[in-house]
């Protein structure tokens, strides 16, 4: 199982910055995820991994080895791309013998390879099918296994499952992660869909505008994230820009939003001082209504409401003048006033941004 380690990646592409001063180390048997908007830098980070294109500074180690100048076809690597890519000429079982014909295996080391391979993502009964013939699903587990086939330790996914319907997609990627464990492969996966990455990685690597934002578990990212764009990006986010007005004790404070609304929160994380301007964060799913005022509730008015399935989707316009997000089973009606009860538990308190919290929100 490889190890993989970034240290000082930079990409130019003359004065455009694709790639700035990327470090990481992705272990052994780690299956790990490239999150970040579009235009962030991640596929730029996998061509610069894979030898499709050269950084303009740093290293890039394969198990200790610096493979800077080693071609890209002796990288030892397999790869599954956005696109799905197999030869329409050829039947599911040529597609996946392929890597071992072009290497020269013998034609029965070949078969039994491709045999295995499609064992796994049990497509065996469907072996002898071309691609016109087959669901868009079963076209890129075709993909997956003629990758599988070359039989490379490093397992490179680009976007693998992005054009595929929901639910294909939901079932393809908890198979992809099986596959992975089950054959002690080292996998980095790049996508933008954050529930595929948070369901199915070790870690999540955020990138932004060419740079690592954040790195962590997904329940590390999604509970505790130490960065607002986190926040924002990985799952929703609810944000009111406020001010310290005073520190009751060492993690509890009295915050004063718009319209001289406050609120006294307990047992909050970090060190922030009297007067300091603040950004108060929460998930939907994670605060509830009250029916009456108390020190950590603030005001609203239910402005819309939707049913979501398990729940019902409010948008409440607050007396501060931000409207929020709540996901809630609560039965509340529409122009219906009521008190949002905000968990200290569930809520971070970050120090408000110098350049504006839209400007470090954005996902461009």
């Amino acid at each position: 199982m490889p190890n993989v380690q970034l240290k000082g990646i930079s990409k130019y592409f003359g004065r455009i910055k694709a790639l700035e001063k990327i470090d990481l180390e992705i272990k052994e048997g780690e299956y790990i995820s490239i999150l970040g908007p579009s235009g962030c830098g991640k596929t730029t980070l996998i061509n610069c991994i894979t030898g499709i294109v050269e950084p303009t500074h740093g290293t890039i180690l394969i198990d200790g080895k610096n493979v800077a100048h080693i071609p890209i076809e002796r990288r030892d690597f397999a790869m599954v791309f956005q696109s799905i890519a197999i030869f329409p000429h050829m039947t599911v079982e040529q597609n996946a013998a392929y890597g071992p014909f072009v290497r020269n295996v013998p034609k029965q080391t070949q078969e039994k390879i491709s045999e295995e391979m499609l064992r796994l993502v049990d497509l065996l009964e469907q072996k002898q099918l071309r691609p016109r013939s087959l669901s868009g699903g079963a076209i890129q587990k075709t993909a997956v296994a003629r990758a599988l086939a070359n039989q490379e330790k490093l397992l490179i996914l680009d976007e693998p499952i992005s054009a595929l319907d929901y639910k294909v997609r939901v079932s393809l990627r908890y198979e992809l992660r099986k596959l992975v464990k089950d054959l002690g492969l080292t996998a980095i996966h790049i996508t933008h869909d954050q529930e595929e990455a948070m369901s199915i990685s070790d870690r999540l690597v955020i990138l932004r505008a060419g740079q690592i934002v954040e790195v962590g578990t997904p329940q590390q990212l999604y509970e505790r994230p130490q960065t607002l764009f986190s926040m924002n990006f990985v799952g929703e986010s609810n944000f009111i820009e406020g001010m310290i007005k005073k520190k009751l004790t060492e993690t509890s404070y009295r915050i004063e939003f718009r319209n001289h609304q406050y609120i006294d929160l307990q047992g909050l994380e970090g060190n922030f001082h009297r007067g300091e301007s603040i950004v108060l964060a929460f998930r939907p799913e994670t605060m509830d209504f009250c029916s009456q005022e108390q020190d950590n509730t603030l005001s609203g008015t239910i402005s819309r409401k939707r049913f979501s399935g398990g729940y019902i989707r409010y948008e409440v316009e607050l007396a501060t003048d931000d409207t929020i997000i709540i996901d809630s089973q609560t039965q509340l009606k529409e122009k219906e006033k009521t008190y949002i009860q905000i968990d200290p538990q569930d809520a971070r308190l970050f120090t408000a941004p110098e350049f504006g919290l839209k400007k470090v929100l954005a996902l461009e």
